[in-house]
Order: C-alpha cells, then sequence, then structure tokens
C-alpha cells in the first residue's frame, strides 16, 4: 500500500477560500477560561439568526415584507415588516441554544425571560438598525451585546443581570446586509470580520485583526438638526467644513460606523434641543459599537466619560454618542470641556 503524506495543492484551480466562522470561533475558545462551549455556540446562533435575516432581507421586495408593519414599538417609531421578522428571528435562535437567560430588545417593551435559569448570558440586541432604508435598498444592520449574568446559574434573573455598564460585555457584534454581507465581532481580543459567501451559506474570515485609523476626514451627522445642536458641535461641523472634510451620512448607524471604522472618520449624534439625551440607545446599540470601537484602536463617549463607563438605569436609556478615530473624538471633547458645560446644561 502507497501513502504520501497530504501536500496542499497550490494551483490557481484550488485556491483558498479562507476560514470559517464556525472554525474561527472553535479556534479562539481558549480565550475565554471561564467558558465550557456556550459562548462558542451563542455566538453561532447569532450567525444562524443573520443568515435568515440576510435571505428575508434580499428578497424582502419579492416577497412583499418590506414597508411599514403598522404599529409603533416602545421607542415611539413605526415599526417595519422586517423589524418585525428579524425580531422574530433572532428571539427564537436565541431561546432554542439554550445559553441565554434573557434578552433586551429595541422592539420589545420590556426584558424578555426565557426562564432558562441555566442560561449564563443575556443578550441586549437591535435586531434590524436602519429599517426603514429597506424599501430604498440601502445598507442596514443587526447590533448585539453579550453579558454574563451577575446571579447564580439556576436563580431567576434579577435587574444587575440587565443593568450592567458596557465594560462587562464578554462580546459585542454587528452584522451588516449591504452590497455584502459582513459579521463583524469582538470578545475583548480584537475585532475581525466575516463576509458571507451565500453560494456555501458560510461568513468567511475577510478583514482579520480590523484596526480603526487614528485619524480620518469623513464626519457623519445628520445636518437637518443643526438648528437645534449646542454651540460646540456646530463649531466643530464647520471646522471639518474648513478642512474639506468628507461629509458621509447613511442613516443607518452600523452602516456609518462600519465605513468609517474602516477608513476613518468620526460619527456624532449629538444630544439636541428634541432629543436633549441624543437618540441612541445605550444598552444595544452605543455599548456594542464602543466596545468594538475601543478594541480597534478607536474612541466612544457621550461627550463627558467614556461609554463604557456609563451605568445604565432603564431599559431603552438614550445617550448621545460621538464615536470614531481617535484624534477626531478628542477633538470634540475638548470643545465640550472648553465650554465649560456640565452634562445637566447639555441634558437641558
Amino acid at each position: 500500500m502507497k501513502i504520501l503524506p497530504y501536500q496542499p495543492d497550490q494551483s490557481g484551480m484550488a485556491y483558498s477560500v479562507g476560514v470559517t466562522l464556525d472554525r474561527f470561533i472553535k479556534l479562539k475558545q481558549s480565550d475565554f477560561p471561564f467558558a465550557s462551549g456556550e459562548l462558542s455556540q451563542l455566538l453561532r446562533d447569532i450567525a444562524l439568526a443573520a443568515k435568515i435575516v440576510n435571505r428575508e432581507t434580499n428578497r424582502a421586495g419579492l416577497a412583499n415584507i418590506g414597508g411599514a408593519f403598522g404599529q409603533i414599538n416602545v421607542q415611539g417609531e413605526e415599526q417595519q415588516k422586517l423589524d418585525v421578522i428579524a425580531n422574530i428571528r433572532f428571539m427564537r435562535a436565541l431561546s432554542k441554544g439554550g445559553e441565554v437567560c434573557a434578552i433586551v430588545s429595541e422592539e420589545e417593551d420590556a426584558v424578555i425571560d426565557l426562564q432558562n435559569n441555566s442560561g449564563k448570558y443575556v443578550v441586549a440586541i437591535d435586531p434590524l438598525d436602519g429599517s426603514s432604508n429597506i424599501d430604498v435598498n440601502i445598507s442596514i444592520g443587526t447590533i448585539f451585546s453579550i453579558y454574563r449574568r451577575k446571579t447564580p446559574i439556576g436563580s431567576p434573573i434579577q435587574e444587575e443581570d440587565i443593568m450592567q455598564p458596557g465594560s462587562e460585555q464578554v462580546a459585542a457584534g454587528y452584522v451588516l446586509y449591504g452590497s455584502s454581507t459582513m459579521l463583524v465581532y469582538t470578545t475583548g481580543f480584537g475585532v475581525n470580520g466575516f463576509t458571507y459567501e451565500a453560494s456555501l451559506g458560510e461568513f468567511f474570515l475577510s478583514h482579520p485583526d480590523i484596526q480603526a485609523p487614528k485619524d480620518g476626514k469623513i464626519y457623519s451627522i445628520n445636518e437637518g438638526l443643526e438648528k437645534q445642536w449646542f454651540s460646540e458641535i456646530k463649531k466643530y461641523i464647520q471646522t471639518c467644513k474648513e478642512r474639506y472634510y468628507s461629509a458621509r451620512y447613511i442613516g443607518s448607524l452600523v452602516a456609518d460606523f462600519h465605513r468609517n471604522l474602516l477608513k476613518g472618520g468620526i460619527y456624532l449624534y449629538p444630544g439636541t434641543q428634541k432629543n436633549p439625551s441624543g437618540k441612541l440607545r445605550l444598552l444595544y446599540e452605543a455599548n456594542a459599537l464602543a466596545f468594538i470601537a475601543e478594541q480597534a484602536g478607536a474612541k466612544a463617549s457621550d461627550g463627558f466619560q467614556r461609554i463604557l463607563e456609563i451605568q445604565p438605569t432603564s431599559l431603552h436609556q438614550r445617550t448621545p454618542l460621538f464615536i470614531g478615530s481617535d484624534t477626531m473624538v478628542d477633538e470634540v471633547l475638548r470643545l465640550i470641556a472648553k465650554s465649560n458645560q456640565s452634562i445637566s446644561a447639555w441634558n437641558l
């Protein structure tokens, strides 16, 4: 019997398709000495739900699942049909996986107790960010945070399991449904991005060890709210214009953040006269992206402190957000500090 050692084929016909998300998660499982596979499985559950939402998003126009659902969610925003569908998909995936004891969702008024007291993790999620852009075929996304519960395994969930600052996250990520679908996540050991290959049904590592540029020339802000900005924000945006920076604002938080993370830039959603505490939610939007930003060498602040240091006091708490390249965020924070205003003044 003839035996030959395996030699990888180096011909052009046998190009490598890369490392799958599943294999990458298994390789990195040793980063968590306290875990025994539950966190890895939880990330796979999220990836599976993302694949299903990706399919639904791609066929929205054909299946008549675009447009408004006809109800208003707890945020006072009109729900889109795909908001509801995405919420159902992620809820179902997280409940069936067995690793999660509770879920906080943008689409739900209260904490969803999965009545799984053996679950080690709490997930906070915005199932479909930017869903109003679906009907015009613009990028949308999913944002998620993962926390370890504080109370003993086997006991009912308590408020302390839910109301944790962002610094307590064990993992966070987002899925971007765009010209290609990407899943980007961190477990506190750097940031990695995976692109979905639909023909194989797999996410493949495409952006290893993402590092945000220290500076940039892109600013992302809704300039339609300029009349309601505080003077420091007006001054910073005017400075950006005088430097001929590029204004880029999609209206989907995930898409705007993703572009600036890769190319260098800053995303700003300050408090305004109408929404003095900002509009973005702390638990399932700002915290996740702040964790990713810091792991990639960028910054995230509410103007007065790190986003990750804010102690949440309510489930759907809102916060101003300044997030992006280190140098650009620092410049905004210096302007705010010079104003000698307290956060109570900004919150009117």
